[in-house]
């Protein structure tokens, strides 16, 4: 066993504990910092998936900027047991079934990837995800999507800019 698949195993374990202490733990801030260690070892796969991009993304984006408006959220809420509104049983019980439909389609899925074993991808060469490559599809095939996007970005900025002076 080699030290990719090694480290692959780590991250894999590291994700799933982590998302069960994300909904095991009983304090929310503690939840949201073990959501952090799950959008780390989501990287992680990432970086073994040759998706630096992806990975660096993912940690600026997610662990970074989002999860820190979660923790400014919960903490500015207060939350106390006394504020925590009690749950209708007919919540429970939707809770109970979207859960088991999840399972569900999630069985289904690892069925059909135990059918896809031995089955590759065609790839041109080995540098699916890095951002050189990124870039020149990016910047060439879709010059025009992006600039768009982009005119519609700073359309949106102005906007708000516009709406909030008001």
């Amino acid at each position: 066993m080699g030290i990719v698949q090694i480290l692959f195993w780590f991250l894999t374990a590291l994700a799933l504990v982590s998302a069960l202490m994300v909904l095991l733990s009983k304090n929310p801030v503690f939840s949201v910092l073990w959501l952090i260690a799950v959008f780390f070892a989501i990287s992680g796969h990432y970086i073994l998936l040759n998706a630096q991009f992806l990975a660096i993304v993912n940690m600026i984006v997610y662990a970074g900027a989002i999860m820190v408006l979660f923790l400014f959220v919960i903490m500015l809420m207060n939350l106390n047991k006394e504020t925590e509104p009690q749950k209708n049983i007919w919540m429970k019980i939707a809770g109970a079934v979207s859960g088991g439909c999840l399972l569900m389609v999630l069985i289904s899925l690892v069925k059909q990837a135990n059918e896809m074993t031995g089955k590759t991808a065609l790839m041109k060469d080995g540098n699916i995800g890095l951002i050189g490559n990124l870039g020149k599809a990016l910047f060439s095939d879709f010059v025009v999507p992006f600039e768009i996007s982009s005119v519609l970005f700073l359309s949106a900025m102005v906007g708000a800019v516009v709406i909030g002076k008001k």
